[in-house]
């Protein structure tokens, strides 16, 4: 049986050797799992929010999407991964209250998801997977064995991308 591993708020973790990253209770926060399929290397990221204040990326990049996929990269470069190779799949970014979608409140997810796709585009790393947006919560689970990830959520079932 592999090593499962929860991934919280504002972590990142890197999966190798078959290990399992699991996200919980993902609402308008967005789940990123970059993978190297030659290596079967993987990084799995619970980003909370788009953009990092100055102060605030000192104390946790992982929060922020433009400061956790550049570390991600970093992380998973220095294991020997090619960006020529990686993709991700990525998950949540749902709109998970009833507010002003013009509100910065309510956009929350919409914003993550376009700040995760502009942080993957710098690093030309195709998304070759996506359960995105709506207004349901979801799990995501990654396989660093074979690059799967399975997304579950009690409105729409189990979908494997």
């Amino acid at each position: 049986m592999s090593e499962s591993f929860n991934i919280g708020m504002a972590e990142m973790r890197i999966l190798r050797n078959g290990e399992v990253g699991v996200i919980f209770a993902l609402g308008s926060c967005v789940g990123v799992c970059l993978y190297d399929p030659l290596l079967k290397i993987g990084a799995i990221a619970h980003i909370v929010l788009p953009e990092s204040p100055d102060l605030a990326y000192e104390q946790n990049k992982y929060k922020f999407a433009d400061t956790c996929i550049p570390e991600m990269v970093k992380q998973m470069t220095s294991l020997g991964c090619s960006l020529k190779r990686t993709w991700a799949k990525i998950a949540g970014g749902a709109q998970m209250f009833n507010s002003n979608l013009g509100s910065a409140f309510g956009d929350i997810g919409r914003r993550n998801i376009e700040a995760v796709k502009s942080a993957l585009g710098e690093y030309n790393i195709p998304i070759i997977g996506e359960d995105t947006g709506q207004k349901h919560g979801r799990t995501m689970y990654f396989y660093s064995g074979n690059g799967e990830v399975q997304v579950k959520s009690f409105s729409k079932g189990c979908l494997t991308l």
